[in-house]
């Protein structure tokens, strides 16, 4: 069967179709800068790869361009071909804890929690719709970015607030980055054969840690917003809360001024002045003292939660994974941690985490067979557990 993997952002849409359950990848691409100046898209079969500016207007634009594509290019003979669709949606609330069939209720149930995730879920919502439209024939999945993590307990998901913003408001812990989280636990739970210990460091722009036990979540760094935890890309993870008051007021700015510069113009970007993580690491070969500092403080908010979740785990930790684009590929933050953690027993094979890049094809073990705690550097792929998961239920 044909399935389409859709993970439609704010301004984006990324998707992949595949062959099930072969999970043979047929072609893959991306629609960018959705409703903005210079959008277009790019597409790639094989290893052949074109790109195409083109006007979005919106994401029902880039719906409609990508089934003409499928079907110009001869990979379908009619959009019947297409026998499902799996949609990332980010947010599921408390409702769901794994991916649904879509239908009437379901989509509005999506609709009443919007207000959890606005710039996401109403995007992904016209998606659906679109699909929906298009595709009337088609069996449609949302695979739910914090249903993972819906296995937390009250201990690790509730504020110290009044109780009554989470009974009136669902003011709590979700976590987000699960589709990754999932389908990292997955392949430990192959590689390990069993239902495995973990502590998974997503690091991306975005970044997240979470707690695993026997295969499922026990905690996560992300909070009620992505905005929570460690510090990332250009967020600025947990502060103070009474800091946002005070630069208020000094500022004489307003809620929506301090909310952009937390969650746009800090972490990494507030500290060092960029927040791709490959410029850092050439600022840190030129010995740069900002990039140097913002390293440094990068590397001890992931060791904090490492520790943390060390002790929450009952020392009995089967793997610590490092996945997503700096996870996977850059071994100054992984040796950054790895130095930290060494009184927990852990000892860095130096050669080996410099020679594991997953962009380069090279995944596994970066740590000496002595290490108390071996870790791994693995690639994720969300899309791929949207195609698993809504195959599941679609097959």
């Amino acid at each position: 069967m044909k399935l389409l993997s859709i993970n439609s952002g704010s301004s984006s849409l990324k998707f992949r179709l595949y062959e099930m359950p072969e999970e043979r990848l047929i072609i893959k691409g991306m629609f960018e800068r959705i409703g903005l100046l210079n959008s277009g898209y790019t597409m790639k079969v094989g290893d052949n790869k074109d790109s195409k500016l083109v006007k979005l207007n919106n994401h029902e634009d880039a719906v409609n361009i990508l089934l003409d594509e499928l079907l110009s290019r001869n990979i379908i003979k009619s959009l019947s071909d297409i026998d499902s669709i799996g949609h990332r949606v980010v947010h599921g609330g408390n409702k769901y804890s794994h991916a649904v069939k879509i239908d009437d209720r379901v989509i509005f149930e999506i609709e009443s929690i919007s207000d959890l995730a606005p710039l996401h879920n109403p995007p992904a919502l016209k998606v659906i719709e679109a699909f929906r439209k298009s595709i009337p024939t088609a069996d449609m999945v949302a695979c739910f970015d914090t249903a993972f993590h819906q296995t937390m307990d009250e201990v690790s998901y509730l504020y110290p607030i009044p109780y009554e913003w989470y009974v009136k408001y669902d003011v709590r812990k979700y976590g987000f980055h699960g589709l990754s989280h999932k389908f990292i636990t997955e392949k430990m739970t192959k590689i390990l054969d069993k239902k495995p210990n973990l502590i998974i460091c997503h690091i991306g722009n975005g970044a997240s840690l979470s707690a695993v036990k026997a295969g499922k979540c026990v905690d996560t760094t992300m909070g009620f917003t992505p905005n929570a935890g460690i510090m990332m890309g250009t967020r600025s993870g947990d502060i103070d809360y009474s800091v946002i008051d005070y630069i208020m007021q000094k500022e004489e700015r307003n809620i929506t001024w301090i909310d952009h510069q937390l969650n746009f113009n800090s972490g990494l970007l507030g500290i060092a002045g960029m927040s791709d993580l490959r410029d850092i690491d050439r600022a840190i070969e030129s010995r740069d003292k900002k990039a140097l500092l913002a390293m440094d403080m990068y590397t001890e908010k992931i060791v904090n939660y490492i520790a943390q979740y060390y002790v929450k785990l009952g020392g009995e930790v089967d793997a610590i994974v490092f996945t997503a684009g700096g996870g996977e590929n850059d071994s100054i933050i992984r040796a950054g941690v790895a130095a930290k953690l060494a009184p927990l027993g852990i000892s860095l094979d130096v050669a080996k985490n410099d020679q594991t890049i997953v962009r380069h094809g090279v995944e596994g073990i970066i740590t000496n067979p002595d290490s108390m705690i071996p870790i791994y550097v693995l690639a994720t792929d969300e899309e791929l557990m949207i195609a698993r998961d809504t195959y599941k239920l679609t097959k």
